[in-house]
Protein backbone atom coordinates (compact mmCIF):
# COMPACT_ATOMS: atom_id res chain seq x y z
CA UNK A 1 0.00 0.00 0.00
CA UNK A 2 1.08 3.30 -0.54
CA UNK A 3 -0.11 5.21 2.10
CA UNK A 4 0.55 9.77 1.84
CA UNK A 5 0.40 11.57 4.70
CA UNK A 6 0.12 14.72 6.60
CA UNK A 7 1.74 15.45 9.65
CA UNK A 8 4.10 12.53 8.97
CA UNK A 9 7.17 13.77 10.58
CA UNK A 10 5.29 14.63 13.54
CA UNK A 11 4.61 12.77 17.21
CA UNK A 12 2.07 10.61 16.19
CA UNK A 13 3.05 10.41 12.36
CA UNK A 14 6.43 9.57 12.49
CA UNK A 15 5.05 6.56 14.50
CA UNK A 16 2.55 5.96 12.00
CA UNK A 17 5.30 6.26 9.33
CA UNK A 18 7.85 4.13 11.16
CA UNK A 19 5.20 0.81 11.28
CA UNK A 20 3.54 1.25 8.07
CA UNK A 21 7.44 1.11 6.50
CA UNK A 22 8.39 -1.83 8.93
CA UNK A 23 5.54 -3.49 7.53
CA UNK A 24 6.43 -3.41 3.72
CA UNK A 25 4.17 -0.05 2.88
CA UNK A 26 5.45 2.85 1.13
CA UNK A 27 4.68 6.51 2.52
CA UNK A 28 4.69 10.06 1.10
CA UNK A 29 4.80 12.14 3.41
CA UNK A 30 4.36 16.09 3.53
CA UNK A 31 6.88 18.37 5.38
CA UNK A 32 7.06 22.08 6.08
CA UNK A 33 10.62 22.47 6.18
CA UNK A 34 13.63 20.56 5.77
CA UNK A 35 14.02 19.74 8.62
CA UNK A 36 10.50 17.68 8.55
CA UNK A 37 12.10 16.28 5.23
CA UNK A 38 15.05 14.84 6.44
CA UNK A 39 12.76 13.11 9.66
CA UNK A 40 11.05 11.31 6.97
CA UNK A 41 13.16 10.11 4.67
CA UNK A 42 15.27 8.97 7.89
CA UNK A 43 12.27 7.17 8.31
CA UNK A 44 12.54 5.48 5.02
CA UNK A 45 9.88 7.78 3.50
CA UNK A 46 9.25 9.80 0.54
CA UNK A 47 9.34 13.77 1.61
CA UNK A 48 6.99 16.19 -0.40
CA UNK A 49 7.57 19.79 0.75
CA UNK A 50 4.32 21.68 1.44
CA UNK A 51 1.45 23.26 3.37
CA UNK A 52 -1.61 21.50 4.40
CA UNK A 53 -3.13 25.06 2.15
CA UNK A 54 -1.42 23.37 -0.77
CA UNK A 55 -5.28 21.91 -1.84
CA UNK A 56 -4.85 21.09 -5.27
CA UNK A 57 -1.36 19.55 -5.17
CA UNK A 58 -2.61 17.54 -1.99
CA UNK A 59 -5.57 16.29 -3.48
CA UNK A 60 -3.05 15.10 -6.53
CA UNK A 61 -1.26 13.49 -4.43
CA UNK A 62 -3.99 11.40 -2.60
CA UNK A 63 -5.50 10.12 -5.69
CA UNK A 64 -2.23 8.92 -6.15
CA UNK A 65 -1.89 6.90 -3.42
CA UNK A 66 -3.58 3.79 -1.62
CA UNK A 67 -4.92 5.44 1.37
CA UNK A 68 -4.88 8.89 3.20
CA UNK A 69 -4.10 10.03 6.53
CA UNK A 70 -4.27 13.97 7.98
CA UNK A 71 -2.50 14.35 10.80
CA UNK A 72 -1.74 18.07 10.22
CA UNK A 73 -3.53 20.77 11.61
CA UNK A 74 -2.06 25.06 12.30
CA UNK A 75 -1.99 24.50 16.05
CA UNK A 76 0.60 27.26 15.79
CA UNK A 77 -1.74 29.52 13.26
CA UNK A 78 -3.30 31.78 15.99
CA UNK A 79 -5.94 32.21 14.65
CA UNK A 80 -8.00 28.72 15.05
CA UNK A 81 -11.21 28.95 13.30
CA UNK A 82 -8.48 29.84 10.02
CA UNK A 83 -7.36 26.63 10.86
CA UNK A 84 -10.05 25.62 11.21
CA UNK A 85 -11.06 26.10 8.04
CA UNK A 86 -8.03 25.21 6.19
CA UNK A 87 -8.90 22.06 8.24
CA UNK A 88 -12.15 22.15 6.40
CA UNK A 89 -10.79 22.76 2.72
CA UNK A 90 -8.28 20.43 2.93
CA UNK A 91 -11.14 17.66 3.72
CA UNK A 92 -13.30 18.32 0.81
CA UNK A 93 -10.71 18.67 -1.58
CA UNK A 94 -9.24 15.19 -0.72
CA UNK A 95 -12.96 14.06 -0.87
CA UNK A 96 -13.39 15.09 -4.22
CA UNK A 97 -9.94 13.63 -5.39
CA UNK A 98 -10.58 10.19 -3.74
CA UNK A 99 -14.78 10.17 -4.49
CA UNK A 100 -15.66 6.65 -5.69
CA UNK A 101 -12.84 4.97 -4.70
CA UNK A 102 -13.37 3.33 -1.66
CA UNK A 103 -9.64 3.92 -0.48
CA UNK A 104 -9.67 5.20 3.09
CA UNK A 105 -9.00 8.21 3.93
CA UNK A 106 -8.49 9.10 7.99
CA UNK A 107 -8.01 12.12 9.87
CA UNK A 108 -7.54 13.60 13.17
CA UNK A 109 -10.15 15.06 15.83
CA UNK A 110 -10.59 14.28 19.23
CA UNK A 111 -12.31 12.93 21.98
CA UNK A 112 -13.37 16.08 23.38
CA UNK A 113 -15.41 16.27 20.25
CA UNK A 114 -17.94 14.65 22.87
CA UNK A 115 -17.91 17.13 25.53
CA UNK A 116 -21.55 18.71 25.56
CA UNK A 117 -22.94 15.50 24.00
CA UNK A 118 -22.75 13.49 26.89
CA UNK A 119 -24.95 13.66 30.13
CA UNK A 120 -23.10 14.41 33.20
CA UNK A 121 -21.31 10.44 34.51
CA UNK A 122 -22.38 9.25 30.60
CA UNK A 123 -19.24 7.64 29.01
CA UNK A 124 -18.62 8.49 25.97
CA UNK A 125 -18.45 5.77 22.80
CA UNK A 126 -17.92 6.06 19.33
CA UNK A 127 -21.98 5.81 18.62
CA UNK A 128 -22.76 8.60 20.45
CA UNK A 129 -23.81 11.62 18.57
CA UNK A 130 -22.11 14.47 17.92
CA UNK A 131 -24.13 17.68 18.85
CA UNK A 132 -21.70 19.92 16.76
CA UNK A 133 -23.53 23.88 18.29
CA UNK A 134 -22.69 22.23 22.02
CA UNK A 135 -19.27 20.45 20.80
CA UNK A 136 -16.16 22.29 22.89
CA UNK A 137 -14.35 22.37 19.26
CA UNK A 138 -15.09 23.98 16.22
CA UNK A 139 -13.69 20.54 14.74
CA UNK A 140 -16.70 19.05 15.04
CA UNK A 141 -17.79 20.71 11.92
CA UNK A 142 -14.77 19.07 10.05
CA UNK A 143 -15.40 15.90 11.54
CA UNK A 144 -19.22 15.77 10.34
CA UNK A 145 -18.01 16.75 7.16
CA UNK A 146 -15.13 13.57 6.68
CA UNK A 147 -17.46 11.26 8.25
CA UNK A 148 -19.86 12.39 5.74
CA UNK A 149 -17.19 11.23 2.55
CA UNK A 150 -18.62 7.67 3.22
CA UNK A 151 -21.68 8.20 1.02
CA UNK A 152 -19.60 9.26 -1.50
CA UNK A 153 -17.25 5.82 -1.93
CA UNK A 154 -14.80 6.97 0.53
CA UNK A 155 -13.91 4.55 3.60
CA UNK A 156 -13.50 7.66 5.53
CA UNK A 157 -12.62 7.23 9.39
CA UNK A 158 -12.06 9.70 12.17
CA UNK A 159 -9.52 9.23 14.31
CA UNK A 160 -10.56 10.82 17.68
CA UNK A 161 -7.46 10.78 20.18
CA UNK A 162 -7.28 11.04 23.29
CA UNK A 163 -6.10 14.62 24.84
CA UNK A 164 -3.34 12.92 26.46
CA UNK A 165 -1.28 10.68 23.78
CA UNK A 166 1.89 9.84 25.73
CA UNK A 167 5.44 8.21 25.28
CA UNK A 168 8.33 9.20 25.51
CA UNK A 169 8.95 11.39 22.01
CA UNK A 170 5.79 13.28 23.47
CA UNK A 171 7.35 16.42 23.34
CA UNK A 172 5.08 19.46 22.86
CA UNK A 173 1.00 17.49 24.06
CA UNK A 174 -0.69 18.40 26.85
CA UNK A 175 1.09 16.64 29.29
CA UNK A 176 4.96 18.50 28.65
CA UNK A 177 2.57 21.72 28.58
CA UNK A 178 1.19 20.64 32.02
CA UNK A 179 4.45 19.83 33.72
CA UNK A 180 5.96 23.34 32.10
CA UNK A 181 3.34 25.12 34.30
CA UNK A 182 4.00 23.39 37.38
CA UNK A 183 7.42 23.87 36.86
CA UNK A 184 7.11 27.49 36.12
CA UNK A 185 4.65 28.54 38.85
CA UNK A 186 5.67 26.50 41.67
CA UNK A 187 2.80 23.86 41.58
CA UNK A 188 0.93 21.20 39.46
CA UNK A 189 -2.85 22.11 39.37
CA UNK A 190 -6.37 20.67 39.36
CA UNK A 191 -9.47 22.41 38.71
CA UNK A 192 -12.29 22.45 41.79
CA UNK A 193 -11.83 18.34 43.32
CA UNK A 194 -10.37 17.16 39.89
CA UNK A 195 -13.05 14.18 40.18
CA UNK A 196 -13.14 14.84 36.06
CA UNK A 197 -12.05 12.35 34.08
CA UNK A 198 -9.46 12.48 31.14
CA UNK A 199 -9.04 9.86 28.21
CA UNK A 200 -4.92 8.54 27.53
CA UNK A 201 -3.26 6.63 25.51
CA UNK A 202 0.53 5.70 24.42
CA UNK A 203 1.80 6.97 21.24
CA UNK A 204 2.94 4.01 20.26
CA UNK A 205 -1.04 1.86 20.49
CA UNK A 206 -2.04 4.85 18.61
CA UNK A 207 -0.40 4.71 15.67
CA UNK A 208 -0.88 1.19 15.43
CA UNK A 209 -5.13 1.70 15.47
CA UNK A 210 -3.93 3.80 12.71
CA UNK A 211 -2.66 1.38 10.38
CA UNK A 212 -5.10 -0.99 11.48
CA UNK A 213 -7.74 1.45 10.70
CA UNK A 214 -5.89 1.85 7.26
CA UNK A 215 -6.66 -1.37 6.58
CA UNK A 216 -10.15 -2.08 8.24
CA UNK A 217 -11.97 0.44 9.37
CA UNK A 218 -15.34 0.41 8.00
CA UNK A 219 -16.80 4.10 6.16
CA UNK A 220 -17.99 6.80 8.11
CA UNK A 221 -17.09 5.01 11.78
CA UNK A 222 -14.90 7.28 14.77
CA UNK A 223 -12.46 5.74 15.60
CA UNK A 224 -11.67 5.96 19.50
CA UNK A 225 -7.86 6.07 20.39
CA UNK A 226 -8.02 5.39 24.15
CA UNK A 227 -6.74 2.93 26.10
CA UNK A 228 -6.82 4.74 29.83
CA UNK A 229 -10.83 5.24 29.37
CA UNK A 230 -11.29 7.82 32.39
CA UNK A 231 -8.35 9.02 34.69
CA UNK A 232 -9.51 11.85 37.43
CA UNK A 233 -7.58 14.81 36.59
CA UNK A 234 -6.54 14.92 40.04
CA UNK A 235 -4.98 12.13 39.82
CA UNK A 236 -2.58 13.15 36.67
CA UNK A 237 -1.90 16.97 38.79
CA UNK A 238 -0.28 14.45 41.81
CA UNK A 239 1.74 12.69 39.52
CA UNK A 240 2.81 15.91 37.77
CA UNK A 241 3.44 17.16 40.78
CA UNK A 242 5.52 14.16 42.48
CA UNK A 243 7.72 14.25 39.23
CA UNK A 244 8.30 17.70 39.19
CA UNK A 245 8.71 18.08 42.86
CA UNK A 246 5.89 20.48 43.31
CA UNK A 247 2.75 20.48 45.25
CA UNK A 248 -0.60 20.13 44.35
CA UNK A 249 -3.41 22.43 44.57
CA UNK A 250 -6.85 23.19 43.41
CA UNK A 251 -7.81 26.20 41.31
CA UNK A 252 -10.95 27.62 40.28
CA UNK A 253 -12.20 27.15 36.54
CA UNK A 254 -11.62 31.21 36.08
CA UNK A 255 -8.16 30.90 37.49
CA UNK A 256 -7.46 28.06 35.08
CA UNK A 257 -8.28 30.21 32.08
CA UNK A 258 -6.77 32.87 32.96
CA UNK A 259 -3.29 31.91 34.34
CA UNK A 260 -3.16 28.61 32.17
CA UNK A 261 -5.16 29.79 28.85
CA UNK A 262 -6.84 27.05 26.39
CA UNK A 263 -5.22 24.24 28.39
CA UNK A 264 -6.90 25.18 31.60
CA UNK A 265 -10.24 25.25 30.33
CA UNK A 266 -9.63 21.78 28.68
CA UNK A 267 -8.31 20.49 31.83
CA UNK A 268 -11.96 21.10 33.77
CA UNK A 269 -13.53 19.06 31.03
CA UNK A 270 -14.93 15.64 31.94
CA UNK A 271 -14.21 13.34 28.86
CA UNK A 272 -14.35 9.57 29.98
CA UNK A 273 -14.39 7.93 26.70
CA UNK A 274 -14.39 4.38 26.01
CA UNK A 275 -13.10 2.19 22.68
CA UNK A 276 -14.90 -0.75 22.79
CA UNK A 277 -16.39 -0.38 19.58
CA UNK A 278 -12.66 0.39 18.32
CA UNK A 279 -11.23 -2.75 19.36
CA UNK A 280 -13.97 -4.93 18.17
CA UNK A 281 -13.89 -3.85 14.85
CA UNK A 282 -10.48 -3.12 14.27
CA UNK A 283 -8.80 -6.18 16.76
CA UNK A 284 -7.03 -3.03 18.13
CA UNK A 285 -5.85 -4.08 21.76
CA UNK A 286 -3.27 -1.32 23.75
CA UNK A 287 -0.44 -3.08 25.09
CA UNK A 288 2.04 -0.06 26.39
CA UNK A 289 1.94 1.95 29.60
CA UNK A 290 -0.80 4.04 30.71
CA UNK A 291 -0.37 7.47 31.66
CA UNK A 292 -0.08 7.18 35.51
CA UNK A 293 2.79 4.35 34.58
CA UNK A 294 4.39 7.07 32.28
CA UNK A 295 4.51 9.64 34.79
CA UNK A 296 5.88 7.35 37.11
CA UNK A 297 8.78 6.90 34.64
CA UNK A 298 11.46 10.21 34.45
CA UNK A 299 11.49 10.87 31.10
CA UNK A 300 8.99 13.27 31.35
CA UNK A 301 11.09 15.15 33.89
CA UNK A 302 14.27 14.79 32.95
CA UNK A 303 14.34 16.88 29.95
Amino acid sequence: MRVFITGASGHIGSLVTAELIENGHEVLGLARSDASAQRIAELGGEPVLGTIDDTDRLAELAAASDGVVNLAFKHDAGDFAAAAASDRALIEAIGRALEGSGKPFLAASGTMMLAGSTSPGDVGTESTPIEVARAQNPRAISEQQLLALSDRGIRSAALRFAPTVHGPSDLHGFIPALIRFARENGYAAYVGDGENRWPAVHNIDAAHLIVLGLERAPGGMPLHAVADEGIPFRRIAEAIGRGAGVPVRSISPEEAAGTMGLIGTVAAIDNPTSSTETREVLGWAPTHPGVLEDLAASFYFNR
